[in-house]
């Protein structure tokens, strides 16, 4: 099995189901990322007996730091078919990370940004590979003077819902800046499912993981989206982004990740 496919944030809801939706197609090895190694340990076991690959395995990194994304791409040293930013958090209080960086724009935002730069070569070998972000139709309110929430009150709503919109700019940036022949990058509003994400912005879920999984699982594997670059999508189908036509405001946002 030659091709990888590599999903941070692979021992939430959607995560794990995303990472099973893509084992069962038995074509990939699958690499889970997070930062709790007994959960991904247990997650390798549960794909593993899922109807899927045995050829599962884990890194540990913690997505909200630099340097720890910098550790995990010189680990990985072999072409990366697929990867799908996935990582997200949403504490109800402001938190910083360890680099100083507000946690939710470190992990939600640069996190993708980061992980996506450093694999960069390693997609570039696996060509034509695909960048999936996990984004959200719960978007918008982005405030590029004061993305942290230094000057804000902070709540985790707002936090939540201007990462979302950032990926799906950061989405567009990206793809202006690849070449679609070896890498595309798209967006996607993942289903309504029951997570700790969701309950830390008070809500439940009304679909299961595998469900919610579908869209990411489609935009990674399915040959009717090879070639499709910079959209977002929902329910397996393309979906008009507001945020997607303001290239000024996009470049802008791609600039400030690139100072971090």
């Amino acid at each position: 099995m030659n091709k990888t496919a590599i999903i941070t944030g692979a021992y939430g809801a959607i995560g794990k189901a995303i990472a099973l939706g893509i084992a069962q197609s038995g074509e990939y090895r699958i690499v889970l990322v997070g930062r709790d190694e007994s959960s991904l340990k247990n997650t390798v076991e549960d794909i593993s007996k899922g109807r899927g690959t045995d050829e599962v395995s884990y890194e540990v990194a913690d997505l909200s730091l630099k340097s720890s994304i910098k550790s995990l791409a010189r680990r990985i040293d072999y072409p990366v078919n697929i990867l799908v930013n996935n990582a997200a958090t949403c504490p109800r209080e402001r938190k910083e990370t360890d680099e100083g960086v507000e946690l939710q724009f470190a992990t939600n935002v640069l996190g993708y940004y980061w992980l996506a730069q450093e694999l960069n070569e390693q997609l570039g070998n696996a060509a034509p590979s695909r960048i999936v972000n996990v984004a959200s139709y719960w978007a918008g309110g982005l405030d590029l003077n004061d993305p942290e929430f230094k000057t804000r009150s902070y709540d985790n709503h707002s936090a939540y819902r201007q990462s979302k919109q950032a990926n799906r700019m950061l989405t567009v940036a990206s793809a202006n800046r690849l070449d679609p022949n070896i890498t595309t990058i798209n967006s996607c509003h993942p289903g309504e499912v029951n997570s700790k994400l969701s309950n830390d912005l008070g809500f439940g879920g009304s679909e299961s993981p595998e469900k919610g999984a579908d869209t990411p699982v489609w935009l990674a594997i399915s040959e009717e989206v090879e070639g499709v670059s910079g959209k977002y999508f929902a329910d397996s189908s393309e979906v008009a982004c507001k945020f997607s036509t303001d290239k000024i405001e996009i470049e802008k946002l791609y600039e400030l990740c690139s100072k971090y």
